[in-house]
């Protein structure tokens, strides 16, 4: 897995509450534009410059608002070319208005949670592996680069600032506390993860003869439980 997919996982962390509002906001205003050109329109208002402008609005829209690689941007793909300009915005229409109840149900963010999974997962499988032919010290580095990652996608998607004030990215120490003064889980699992996080700043620094394999496995398997239980 490489680097920019990981950051592109990230990029993708579930909306808070006030995201998904905003994003149903920003639906409901084409939406409504739609319904309203259709009540007041004369007959084959549907072919007009008007509609036209408000279906590239439309397309505009579900492209900046759906996790890319969703259904509704894959249904969207297939009319990007589509010269039937009636045909064309009643279907964009109606991706929005599925777009738009998923979103307002909240069951987008399960594929977001899908997607994180299964990066995290490729991760910890490497570690995994690594630590199959003794690579101890490799495998506690990508471990805890999962560990990492992961945190960072729990803060995007529970609306924890991931930044300080000057625009610096904060450290995984940090973000860490910060969750757990969130609420998104307690001070046992805070303590947990603060542990797991020295040690792989441990192998990063060298410090080999701080821990051994068996403290290493023990890294990989707890927070492959970590993610399963608080997914991002």
């Amino acid at each position: 897995m490489s680097a920019a997919v990981v950051e592109r996982s990230v990029e993708l962390g579930g909306p808070t509450l006030l995201e998904t509002a905003k994003m149903v906001e920003q639906l409901d205003v084409l939406i409504g534009e739609y319904q309203e050109m259709l009540r007041k329109g004369p007959e084959g208002v549907l072919s007009s410059d008007r509609a036209k402008l408000l279906a590239s609005r439309l397309e505009s829209a579900i492209d900046r608002l759906a996790v890319p690689g969703s259904s509704y941007v894959r249904q969207l793909d297939h009319l990007r070319d589509d010269k039937r300009t009636t045909i064309r915005i009643r279907a964009i229409y109606s991706i929005a208005r599925g777009l738009r109840e998923d979103l307002n149900a909240g069951w987008t963010e399960s594929v977001v949670e899908m997607v994180h999974a299964d990066t995290h997962s490729d991760y910890l499988e490497m570690s995994e592996t690594l630590l199959r032919s003794g690579y101890k010290d490799a495998a506690a580095v990508i471990a805890g680069t999962a560990l990492e990652v992961h945190v960072r996608a729990l803060c995007v998607k529970n609306g924890v600032d991931t930044e300080l004030a000057d625009g610096t990215p904060k450290k995984a120490i940090v973000m860490n506390a910060d969750l757990k003064k969130a609420n998104v889980y307690a001070t046992l699992q805070e303590k947990q993860v603060t542990a797991w996080m020295d040690m792989r700043n441990q192998a990063a620094h060298g410090n080999y003869e701080k821990y051994d394999i068996n403290e290493v496995r023990a890294l990989a398997s707890g927070v492959r439980d970590f993610m399963l239980k608080y997914p991002a």
